[in-house]
C-alpha cells in the first residue's frame, strides 16, 4: 500500500529565510527544522502553533538558530510535547548557541520570548542519536525509521533519511557540504541511493564558492596588513558552529613560529566561549579522520588551543592587550558582542571587520558585504546602564516591600514549624514541647531549660551562604597568600566595572557611525555550491524533488536542470503551500465517520477484519476561522484543511449486488481438507476430482475457483466446505 506524503511549507521557501517545514507521512507528521530569523519574526510562529498538538517528531539538522531557534518558545509558550531528535553534537552545541543568543539579547533589551528555563525544557525533550543509528518510531509511526547522516557543514550536522519498510525513502538535506575540511568530513550524499523524495536545499545554487588555498591566503593577508599597521581585527562568526573550523586554523597559524603571529593576541568573545571548546574536545570522534587519527595516535587534542584567549566579557575583552583578533559572536552584527565590538572599532582605518557568512538580506552584516565600507551607517545602540537616583531609590522603596511580604510569609511557615516539631540545644537535649508552648503564650510562666539560641544562617538561591573565614588556614603559604590577593584583586575590578548584579535599566538610541575600517567578506560558511548541487542532483535522480531555501534565481537554476536531466516530477513550493507528494498520483486519503461505522458488518480474516462499504465521497472544508493567541489565521491551504469522507448511503441508495468471495485456496490444501472430511478425492493436471471423477473443482483462465459436476448429496456437501475456506461479504 503506498504511504500519502504531504510537505507544508512553513518558512524558507523561495527567498533565504530560516528552514521550517511540515512533513506528513500517512497519520505521523515530522517537524524539518524550526530556524528563526535575525528579527525575531512571529508570521512562522502563527503559521506553526496550528499544528503543535498534531507534531509527533521533530527532527533537527544543525545546531544554531537558522534551524532549532523557535524550539525554546515552542516548547515553553505553545506547549510543543514530542521527542525531538539530534546528534549529540547538535544537542551540545544547541544548548550553547542558545544560551550565548539569550545572554547577548539581555545584556541590551529586556527580552522575554523565551527564558533559559525554556531552552533546558526544550533540550531536554532531545533523543540524542549517533550517525548511521536506525532509530525506529513508535505508536503512529510504527514502520517508519529515521537515518542521521553527516552533512560536512558543522559538528553534528544532519541529513536526515526517512524511510518506510518495503515503501518510501526520503532525504531531507539542507545546509550540506560535500567538501573534506579540516576538522569536518563531507558529506555522503551523492553515494545514497535513488530515493523516492528529495527535499534540497538551494541556498548556494547560483553561487561559485573560491577554492581553499585561495580563501586561506585572503586571510592570511589580511590579519597580517592589519596587525602591521598596529590594527585590530573583528571576525564576526557564529557560537559554536563554523567558529571550530577558524579557530583550529588560527590557533595552527599563531603554533608556527615562521608566520610571526604569535607576537599578537587571539580571542574568542561568547558569553559560552569556555563551554564550547569544552565540548570541542569531547567531540573528536564526530569530527575529519584526520583529526581522530591524531588524537588515537598521538593523544593530541586538536581543540587544546594554546594561543585562543577565551572571554565571556567586555571587561575581560578590554584586558587583552592590543593589536589583537577576535573572533566575537554573532555573524550576523545584530546582537551579540561582534556588534559591540564593530561599534567600537568600525572608525578606526586600521582595523579590519571580516565577515565570514553571508547573513540574511537586511542585516548589518549582509549590508557591508554588499555595500562596503568607507561610509556613514546609522545604527540603532541598545544597551543596559545603572538606573540613575530617582529611579534607583523607586527601586529600593519596591524592593523593601516585596522583602518585607516574603519576610513575613518566611516568619509565618516558620512559626508554624516551631509549633509542630521539638526544639533541640546544641547539646542535643530535647526541650519539651508543652514548656516550649507555654512559654510563648505567657512571658511570666518561665520554666526551667537548658540555655538555647538559635543561629541565624543566611541563604541564597543555592542554599547557605558560606562564610570564607571560617575556612582559612591559618598556616598558609606566600604563594597562596598571592593567589588570594589576586582573587581579591579581581573581585575589586569587577565590582569596579560594574559586573555585579546592580539594578539596570535598558536604553535605545540612534548613532552615526563612519564606517572607515576596512570590510572583507571571506567565505568559510562551508556549503556546496552550485556547481556541486547540480552534481549531487544528477547522481541521485530521485523520483520526485523539492526545491527550498533559495531566491528566485537560484531555485530557477536547479529546477531547470532538474527537468532536462531527472525524468522525476520538480516542486517549488511557496511559504504556506501544501504539496500532495504520493508517488501515486490518485491515491487519497478518506476518513470513516461514526455513522458509517456503525453500520458495517466486519468478516474477521486472517489478516484482519473485511467489510463490504456502501458509501459515498464526500469534500469536507473544515472551519478555519479560528483564533489562536489572538492571532487570526492566514488563508492559506493547510494540510488538514480539505478533507475527503465516507458517508453511509441511503436504504433506496443501495443497489443489489453479488457476494464476494475472498481468499487464494490452493488446490492440494483443499484436497487435505476434503480427505479429512472421508471425502475420496485426488489432483491430477491442475484439477481436483471428487466421488470417483463426478465432481471436480478447479481455476479458470482468470484463477477463479470453480466448482462442476452431478447435482447431488455429495456434491451441496463439498460445496458447503469450499464456501467456509473464503471470506464472504
Amino acid at each position: 500500500m503506498t504511504s500519502i506524503i504531504k510537505f507544508y511549507t512553513l518558512s524558507g521557501a523561495h527567498d533565504e529565510s530560516p528552514p521550517c517545514y511540515l512533513l506528513q507521512i500517512d497519520e505521523f507528521k515530522f517537524l524539518l527544522d524550526c530556524g528563526w530569523d535575525e528579527n525575531f519574526s512571529m508570521g512562522v510562529v502563527n503559521r506553526l502553533k496550528r499544528y503543535i498538538h498534531q507534531i509527533d517528531a521533530v527532527l533537527l539538522s544543525h545546531p544554531d538558530r537558522f534551524h532549532l531557534g523557535i524550539l525554546p518558545y515552542l516548547v515553553g509558550k505553545c506547549g510543543l510535547n514530542c521527542p525531538v531528535y539530534a546528534t549529540i553534537p547538535v544537542y551540545q552545541m544547541g544548548q550553547m548557541f542558545m544560551y550565548d543568543l539569550h545572554q547577548s539579547l539581555c545584556n541590551v533589551e529586556d527580552f522575554n520570548l523565551f527564558s533559559l528555563d525554556d531552552v533546558d525544557a526544550a533540550f531536554d525533550k532531545v533523543i540524542q542519536v549517533k550517525y548511521n543509528q536506525i532509530v525506529p518510531l513508535k505508536g503512529k509511526g510504527i514502520g517508519l525509521r529515521i537515518v542521521a547522516l553527516p552533512a560536512g557543514h558543522m559538528v553534528g550536522g544532519t541529513i536526515w533519511r526517512i524511510s518506510k519498510v518495503g515503501e518510501e525513502d526520503i532525504v531531507y538535506a539542507v545546509d550540506f557540504n560535500h567538501k573534506k575540511e579540516r576538522h569536518l568530513n563531507g558529506s555522503d550524499l551523492e553515494r545514497l541511493g535513488r530515493p523516492s523524495l528529495l527535499i534540497l536545499d538551494c541556498f548556494n545554487a547560483a553561487y561559485a564558492q573560491p577554492r581553499r588555498r585561495s580563501r586561506d591566503e585572503a586571510l592570511m593577508t589580511c590579519l597580517l596588513t592589519t596587525l602591521h599597521v598596529r590594527g585590530n581585527v573583528l571576525l564576526a562568526i557564529d557560537t559554536a558552529g563554523r567558529v571550530l573550523e577558524l579557530m583550529h586554523m588560527l590557533d595552527q597559524l599563531w603554533r608556527n613560529k615562521e608566520s610571526g603571529l604569535d607576537a599578537y593576541s587571539l580571542v574568542f568573545l561568547t558569553n559560552v566561549s569556555y563551554n564550547t571548546v569544552e565540548f570541542a574536545k569531547s567531540q573528536i570522534e564526530w569530527m575529519s579522520d584526520k583529526l581522530m587519527k591524531s588524537f588515537e595516535g598521538a593523544r593530541n587534542n586538536p581543540f587544546f588551543f594554546k594561543h585562543v584567549k577565551l572571554c565571556h566579557n567586555m571587561h575581560d575583552f578590554n584586558k587583552v592587550p592590543e593589536p589583537k583578533v577576535v573572533l566575537a559572536s554573532n555573524g550576523d552584527l545584530e546582537s551579540g558582542f561582534s556588534r559591540e565590538v564593530f561599534v567600537m572599532w568600525a572608525s578606526n582605518p586600521n582595523n579590519s571587520i571580516i565577515l565570514a557568512d553571508r547573513t540574511a538580506p537586511g542585516t548589518l552584516a549582509r549590508d557591508l558585504i554588499e555595500e562596503g565600507g568607507d561610509r556613514n551607517i546609522k545604527l540603532i545602540i541598545k544597551k543596559r546602564v545603572p538606573l540613575d537616583e530617582n529611579e534607583l531609590e523607586e527601586y529600593n522603596i519596591q524592593h523593601d516591600a516585596e522583602k518585607m511580604e516574603t519576610s513575613e510569609v518566611d516568619s509565618e511557615s516558620s512559626d508554624s514549624e516551631d509549633e509542630q516539631e521539638a526544639m533541640r540545644g546544641k547539646h542535643d537535649l530535647l526541650v519539651d514541647g508543652d514548656l516550649t508552648i507555654s512559654k510563648k503564650s505567657s512571658k511570666k510562666e518561665l520554666a526551667p531549660m537548658f540555655p538555647y539560641y538559635e543561629e541565624k544562617f543566611k541563604f541564597d538561591p543555592y542554599g547557605e551562604i558560606i562564610k570564607h573565614e571560617d575556612f582559612i588556614k591559618f598556616e598558609a603559604t606566600a604563594e597562596e597568600e598571592q593567589t588570594a590577593n589576586e582573587q581579591n584583586k579581581i573581585v575589586e575590578e569587577e565590582e569596579e566595572a560594574g559586573l555585579c548584579d546592580i539594578p539596570s535599566k535598558c536604553v535605545e538610541y540612534e548613532l552615526n557611525i563612519y564606517v572607515a575600517a576596512k570590510i572583507v567578506h571571506i567565505d568559510f560558511e562551508g556549503r556546496s555550491d552550485g556547481e556541486s548541487i547540480k552534481q549531487i542532483v544528477l547522481a541521485l535522480k530521485p523520483r520526485r524533488l523539492i526545491l527550498i531555501r533559495g531566491n528566485h534565481y537560484s531555485t530557477k537554476v536547479v529546477y531547470n536542470f532538474a527537468k532536462v536531466f531527472i525524468d522525476g516530477k520538480v516542486f517549488t513550493p511557496k511559504i504556506g503551500h501544501c504539496l500532495n507528494v504520493t508517488t501515486e498520483s490518485h491515491i487519497y486519503q478518506v476518513r470513516l465517520t461514526d455513522a458509517l461505522l456503525s453500520t458495517i458488518n466486519l468478516k474477521r480474516g486472517p489478516n484482519g477484519d473485511l467489510a463490504y462499504l456502501n458509501a459515498k465521497l464526500k469534500l469536507v472544508n473544515r472551519k478555519n476561522d479560528m483564533e489562536v493567541d489572538n492571532v487570526v489565521p492566514e488563508k492559506a491551504t493547510r494540510i488538514d484543511d480539505q478533507m475527503f469522507t465516507l458517508e453511509p448511503l441511503a436504504d433506496h441508495e443501495i443497489r443489489p449486488r453479488k457476494s464476494v468471495f475472498i481468499n487464494r485456496l490452493k488446490l492440494s490444501d483443499f484436497k487435505q481438507i476434503l480427505s479429512k472430511n472421508n471425502i475420496p478425492c485426488e489432483l491430477s493436471k491442475g484439477v481436483l476430482w471428487c466421488c470417483n471423477r463426478t465432481i471436480c473443482v478447479r481455476r479458470n483462465a482468470s484463477g477463479k475457483v470453480l466448482m462442476e459436476g452431478i447435482i447431488s448429496r455429495q456434491y451441496y456437501y463439498i460445496r458447503s466446505i469450499l464456501y467456509s475456506q473464503f471470506i464472504i461479504i
